[in-house]
C-alpha cells in the first residue's frame, strides 16, 4: 500500500467510491465521494472512525500492513453514520480487546446498528486521552448532523479529526491535500456536501465553529473529501458563511410544466430581473435537475420564484419534491415570489401559498395565477413581480 502521512505516525486509510450513484440514496455524486478513517500508531494504537462496508477487506489489510500483528487499543468514533462506522463490527472482531471511544449517545447508536459494546471509554467536552507522544481532546458537536456527533482533537500536531464538519463530495483522485489539488473543482461539492447534509442544522454548525474556535487548528482531517493542511480559511470561510445565510445577490427561478405554458411565465421573469440588473439569475425545471443542485444555489442566493401548473388539483409533483425538501431544510433569510397555471381547475397557486404560509420568507409581490397560455395582462403582472424582486435585492445590496 501507499503510505500516506499527516504526520509522524499518523496516517491517512481513505477509499474512493466511485460506483455508488446516489449519497444516502438520495443525493447525486456524479464525482464519487471519499470514506476516510485514520490511524495513530503510538504506545497506544488509535483508530478515528471506519469506512463504508464495503471496502473492509481493504481496510483491514491496509491496518495490518502499517501495525502488522499489534492490536488496537482503541476506536475513537466521531461520528456513528453507517457510511463512517461500516467497518466497525468487523474491526472488534478482528481486535476483540479494543476499546470503543465516544461520547454519552454513542454507544447507544452502537447497539441499535451493531451490537452490544463490551469494552467502552465515555468521554465528555475537553476530556484528554493519552496515547504515548500523541494526545487527543474530544469536543462534542450534536447535530452535526448527528446528536452523537463530536470531533477529536490531536494536541501534539493540532490536527482535528473533524468527522463530517468540513467534509465534501468528490473522490480522491491522486491529490489527498488541499494544496495537492485544484479547489476549483471542490468548490461546488463542497458546499453541495453542506447544503445536502448539513445545512439543515446551520445554528447547529455556528455553535460548532464558536466552540472549535479557541483550537489551535493547523490541519482539518474530515471524513470526505480532502484533507486542509494549507488554506483551512478556505473551507473554514465558507461553512462560516453558508451556516450564517449570508446570501449572495440573486434570484433561484424554479418551474414545473407539462406543455410550456408555466415555463413561458419563468422565462418573462427571468428576462425582466436580467434588465433590472440582476446577474445571478438560475433558472431550473424541477422535472430535469435534481433538488440537490438547486438547494444548493437557494443557499447561495436571496431571492426565491417559484411556479407551477395544477396537476390533479395540487401541485406539479416535481415542485412538491423540491419545496418538501426546501420545507424540511428550512434556509432562513430569503425573499420570494409565486406564480402558476392552470387548464381546468386551480391547485398550483393555492398549494404555493401554503408553502409560503409555512416557509415563512417574505414574499415581493402577490401570486400570480394564468389560465391556459400566457395573456397580457399576466404577463404585465410577472414583470411587476421581476421589478419588485429586483427592487428588494438592489436594496440589500446597495
Amino acid at each position: 500500500m501507499q503510505y500516506i502521512n499527516l504526520a509522524d505516525n499518523i496516517y491517512f486509510l481513505g477509499y474512493n467510491d466511485r460506483r455508488t450513484n446516489l449519497f444516502e440514496n438520495i443525493w447525486p455524486i456524479p464525482h464519487g465521494i471519499s470514506y476516510n478513517s485514520y490511524l495513530i500508531v503510538d504506545e497506544k494504537i488509535t483508530l478515528i472512525d471506519t469506512v463504508e462496508r464495503s471496502f473492509i477487506d481493504e481496510y483491514l489489510e491496509s491496518i495490518e500492513e502499517i501495525i502488522g500483528n499489534r492490536p488496537i487499543d482503541y476506536l475513537v468514533i466521531n461520528h456513528m453514520e453507517p457510511d463512517h462506522s461500516g467497518a466497525l463490527k468487523a474491526i472488534v472482531n478482528k481486535y476483540p480487546e479494543i476499546t470503543l471511544v465516544g461520547n454519552k449517545k454513542t454507544f447507544a447508536f452502537v447497539e441499535s446498528f451493531y451490537m452490544e459494546p463490551e469494552n467502552v471509554h465515555m468521554v465528555h467536552d475537553n476530556d484528554v486521552l493519552e496515547l504515548g507522544k500523541h494526545r487527543l481532546q474530544f469536543q462534542t458537536i450534536p447535530m452535526v448532523h448527528w446528536p452523537e456527533t463530536m470531533v477529536t482533537f490531536e494536541e501534539t500536531n493540532n490536527i482535528l479529526f473533524s468527522g463530517d464538519a468540513f467534509g465534501s463530495y468528490g473522490t480522491l483522485d491522486g491529490g489527498i491535500f488541499d494544496d495537492e489539488i485544484n479547489l476549483d473543482f471542490y468548490e461546488i461539492e463542497v458546499m453541495r456536501y453542506f447544503t445536502n447534509i448539513v445545512g439543515k442544522y446551520c445554528p447547529h454548525t455556528q455553535r460548532a465553529i464558536k466552540k472549535l474556535a479557541p483550537l489551535n487548528i493547523k490541519m482539518i482531517a474530515a471524513t470526505h473529501g480532502p484533507i486542509w493542511r494549507t488554506d483551512l480559511d478556505w473551507v473554514l470561510t465558507r461553512y462560516n458563511k453558508w451556516s450564517s445565510y449570508d446570501l449572495d445577490k440573486g434570484v433561484v427561478i424554479v418551474y414545473g410544466s407539462m406543455y410550456g405554458n408555466t415555463q413561458k411565465m419563468a422565462e418573462v421573469i427571468a428576462r425582466r430581473l436580467a434588465e433590472k440588473g440582476i446577474k445571478n439569475i438560475r433558472v431550473y425545471d424541477a422535472s430535469k435537475t435534481h433538488s440537490s443542485y438547486i438547494i444548493n444555489d437557494i443557499f447561495k442566493y436571496k431571492g426565491f420564484i417559484v411556479g407551477s401548473p395544477a396537476y390533479n388539483n395540487a401541485l406539479f409533483p416535481n415542485v412538491q419534491t423540491l419545496l418538501s425538501t426546501i420545507e424540511h431544510m428550512a434556509p432562513k433569510n430569503h425573499y420570494l415570489g409565486i406564480f402558476g397555471n392552470f387548464a381546468w381547475n386551480g391547485g398550483g397557486v393555492k398549494n404555493l401559498k401554503l408553502f409560503a404560509e409555512n416557509i415563512k420568507w417574505e414574499q415581493v409581490y402577490e401570486p400570480i395565477e394564468e389560465k391556459g397560455s400566457l395573456k397580457k395582462e399576466r404577463k404585465e403582472e410577472l414583470l411587476k413581480l421581476a421589478d419588485a424582486m429586483a427592487e428588494k435585492l438592489h436594496a440589500d445590496f446597495e
